[in-house]
């Protein structure tokens, strides 16, 4: 079950954000898990809010000014009903001074507290993608990963089948490689998957006769990626005997696969002596970039084909 604590969170975003750790250091062991987050009614990030009060609760200019202007006792019991168990932070966003209450508050219930130059909408902005990318659900399979074209592409099939070595002559034709032999996949949102490479394996690709390349130091920095969102699937499929004739020529209806809930565009290609593997997945890549903005070859060859059997004279 993926989760953060807030330790963790504020040194991985410090930088960034420029935070600053105000009071409340007994409560860095506090965490995050995506399995609450999942199933709770509470925000995740989000300005202060009494109501459906948020995990990570940020106070932005107006925030400031609305505890400024209570009395000192009242601010004080405002924040108490608001340090809730759930609650993981209080983060002060902008340059106002924050009540001398929220300080107090923080220390005597074990809530970090921090602060931050950065306005509240834009650290919001930071912060969301970072928290779904280190809460996301994550699986691992088997395949190579790489950036084709600008398209994140996973090939998978049986172990021999040649992946490696056809992401080897991608990546000498300009692709990325992301990951060899084991991918990590977050799902970050309902129809995105990123795909990443554990960092054991992270820049090698293992070529059976060559043994573990070093992609980094062969082909240099451009030859890497560091993640990239699953697009399409291309499958190696080595068909019974050397015949693959029988094989559907004209797909009317493009395959897919499920990853993680997620539909993914799926092509299968045979692999057979003299089969450029390398053009064949770039053409693959290139068709699926074409369907995507709603050119479909195959549909449209089969249209032209109907039209002239309904019109010989055409």
């Amino acid at each position: 079950m993926p989760q953060v604590s807030i330790a963790r969170l504020f040194e991985d975003t410090r930088e960034k954000l420029q935070l600053t750790w105000v009071a409340g250091r007994n409560g860095g062991d506090k965490g995050i898990d995506s399995e609450f987050t999942k199933d709770s009614s509470k925000g995740l990030v989000g300005h202060l809010n009494f109501i459906h009060p948020n995990l990570i609760q940020v106070l932005g200019d107006s925030e400031v000014d609305y505890l400024n202007g209570l009395a000192p006792t009242e601010c004080h019991q405002v924040l108490e009903r608001a340090a809730i168990r759930e609650l993981a932070c209080f983060i002060v966003a902008g340059a106002k001074s924050m009540p001398a209450a929220l300080a107090e508050v923080a220390e005597s219930t074990h809530t970090p507290l921090f602060s931050s130059p950065i306005p509240s909408v834009e650290l919001m902005w930071i912060m969301r993608p970072h928290l779904a990318r280190v809460l996301a659900e994550s699986i691992t399979i088997h395949g190579v990963f790489l950036d084709v074209l600008g398209v994140g592409v996973l090939l998978t099939g049986d172990s021999g089948v040649g992946k490696s070595e056809l992401a080897l002559e991608l990546v000498s034709r300009g692709s990325g490689l992301i990951a060899d032999d084991v991918v990590e996949l977050y799902r970050l949102g309902p129809e995105s998957i990123e795909g990443r490479c554990p960092g054991l394996l992270r820049d090698f690709l293992e070529v059976r006769g060559l043994g573990v390349l070093n992609i980094r130091t062969i082909f240099g920095e451009s030859a890497l990626r560091p993640r990239k969102n699953v697009k399409l699937i291309v499958h190696l499929e080595r068909p019974s005997g050397s015949d693959i004739t029988h094989l559907e020529r004209l797909p009317l209806k493009p395959g897919t696969e499920s990853l993680m809930g997620v539909e993914i565009h799926k092509v299968t290609i045979p692999v057979a002596a003299g089969r450029n593997l390398a053009v064949l997945t770039e053409a693959a890549v290139r068709s699926h970039v074409l369907q995507m903005r709603g050119i479909d070859s195959t549909r449209e060859f089969i249209e032209r084909q109907e039209r002239s059997m309904s019109d010989p004279g055409e």
